[in-house]
């Protein structure tokens, strides 16, 4: 948390205060959309993602001690796929296209088609894992 704050203080002593709110446009302003993100993570994110790890965790049929390491095989690539989701949002919903081609003279278009591939990769791998686990492991 003090690393976290030490991060946030010099970000905000470098950009200035000012940099933080536009008075032309206060909804482009970095201030509201934190506070907006802050709100949908609180508020609707978080909710439901644990009542989907919940339903997740009671579905599992292992013993109680075992659960969690079961359930962490389908955790960690969701989280995963989930991140790399939001990071490469704008180029999945292929905002801003004009700018990005005239950048890199390339299209928005394979972002969604990797980014599929890339969450079916993660999936795989952590089936591959759990199998070799499961085989491994004396019962």
């Amino acid at each position: 948390m003090t690393a976290g704050f030490a991060v946030l203080a010099a970000a905000v002593a470098t950009m200035t205060p000012a940099a933080l709110w536009n008075p032309q446009s206060w909804w482009q302003s970095i201030a509201v959309w934190f506070v907006i993100a802050i709100i949908a993570h609180d508020l609707i994110a978080f909710p439901v993602y644990a009542v989907a790890d919940r339903a997740l965790q009671r579905g599992t049929r292992v013993r109680s001690r075992q659960r969690s390491a079961t359930v962490n095989y389908l955790r960690i690539p969701s989280m995963a796929a989930t991140l790399t989701f939001l990071v490469f949002l704008p180029g999945i919903i292929e905002q801003g296209g004009p700018a990005y081609q005239a950048a890199t003279g390339h299209t928005q278009e394979p972002f969604l088609t990797r980014w599929l591939w890339l969450t079916a990769t993660f999936f795989t791998l952590s089936a591959i894992t759990f199998g070799l686990r499961t085989t491994r492991t004396p019962r």
